[in-house]
């Protein structure tokens, strides 16, 4: 973990996880937090972080810092209305054209040169150049609205997780094993870059290197938070069903032993790489801030970012897997026909579809989630957010 900047006023990082259409579950929440604030335009997170499908949202937030909930409203807006082809190529003949090139390029070395994969996500790029306006960072950091927006991105040359960063000129790079801090000016590609998820959307190039999702190789997700001077975090996860771990022997027990399908297994490599790590670095965050507090202040080896952090974590309180597989349906015919084959479509590859099913019916789900279960922890959150004589809110802001 980082050393923290020493200051007497707590300083507070949003940390927004990967994971596809998932992401929209982040949007509820925020929705929630921005119904909870007594300023409309004040940001409650100076430091803001974010990878993969967490990026984009992050850096929208960044962007309209000097008005959050406006910023919030906007996010809202476009997860509501989202559909498939907004993200990636979902027509008959940009999947057939994309699957030809991945399956020439793959198995027999056409097109080298040229970064490939199973989708076209010019459409994302397309939507997030329409809806960003890039500008709102550097002016929220001219009015110390933000101290620093970071998205991370994988090198798939160097194997380094990059931390871009935009903030204050007084926050120093950071060099750590395998992980790295570069300041910058974020655009258009750092965004896409981060989320590039392997094989499903092609790598971006930035500078000398390709770049792929953020969440590949990032063994510590909360420390770019640190780094840039927050001593305190909100995450908010993506998790598909914290409750797993709560469920009795029996239930976990298979009812059939059938061959796992080719989406199944590609489902639980997606969890692995936006959930696993993120988990695991609460946990051994938890584990220093106990560590830390049976230790005086005078006691603690200074360089050691052994002072506490305090963590706030609001995640899904139900399997998302389960969500998206209510609504598959919703995917269009191109891609349930593109999807069968690898057994997307069913229950059990629904793990998968969970990430790729960005339709109004699952994304607005997600967002009323987030909202709901951001809402079961309101008075938490007026603590850790330090709010003071919130407003009730009358309506939730996803119709039903």
């Amino acid at each position: 973990m980082a050393q923290l900047a020493s200051s007497a006023q707590p300083l507070t990082g949003l940390i927004l996880s990967g994971g596809g259409a998932r992401a929209a579950y982040q949007v509820g929440v925020l929705a929630a937090i921005a119904d909870l604030l007594p300023d409309a335009a004040h940001n409650p997170f100076p430091v803001i972080v974010g990878t993969s499908a967490g990026a984009i949202n992050a850096v929208g937030l960044a962007c309209g810092a000097m008005h959050f909930t406006e910023s919030v409203r906007r996010l809202t807006t476009v997860w509501q209305g989202f559909h498939t082809d907004q993200v990636y190529r979902s027509d008959w003949l940009g999947v057939l054209r994309q699957a030809t090139r991945f399956i020439g390029h793959s198995l027999l070395g056409l097109g080298g040169d040229i970064p490939v994969a199973l989708l076209d996500s010019s459409p994302l790029a397309e939507l997030l150049a329409r809806e960003l306006d890039f500008s709102g960072i550097a002016a929220a950091v001219r009015h110390r609205q933000l101290r620093a927006v970071a998205v991370t991105a994988f090198g798939y040359e160097t194997g380094q997780a990059v931390t871009f960063y935009q903030g204050r000129a007084t926050i120093d790079p950071w060099f750590r094993h395998r992980r790295v801090g570069v300041p910058t000016r974020l655009g258009l590609q750092h965004l896409l870059a981060s989320a590039s998820i392997p094989l499903v959307f092609p790598p971006v190039k930035i500078n000398r290197e390709y770049f792929g999702d953020g969440a590949v190789r990032q063994p510590a997700p909360i420390s770019p938070a640190l780094h840039l001077g927050a001593n305190r975090v909100l995450v908010v996860g993506v998790s598909g069903n914290p409750n797993s771990e709560t469920r009795s022997a029996s239930e976990q027990r298979p009812q059939q032993v059938r061959p796992p399908t080719l989406a199944q297994i590609s489902g639980h490599m997606l969890n692995s790489t936006f959930i696993d790590s993120l988990e695991s670095d609460i946990e051994l965050l938890e584990r220093l801030n106990q560590m830390s507090r049976l230790l005086a202040p005078e006691q603690r080896p200074k360089g050691l970012g052994l002072n506490p952090v305090d963590v706030l974590v609001i995640a899904p309180s139900q399997p998302l897997d389960a969500i998206a597989a209510r609504h598959r349906h919703e995917l269009p015919r191109t891609l349930r026909l593109f999807l069968r084959g690898p057994g997307a479509t069913r229950s059990s590859g629904a793990g998968v579809l969970s990430y790729l099913l960005f339709e109004p019916g699952y994304c607005n789900e997600l967002i009323e989630l987030g909202y709901q279960d951001a809402m079961a922890q309101k008075e938490r959150l007026i603590e850790f957010l330090c709010l003071s004589s919130p407003p009730v809110p009358t309506v939730v802001p996803v119709p039903a």
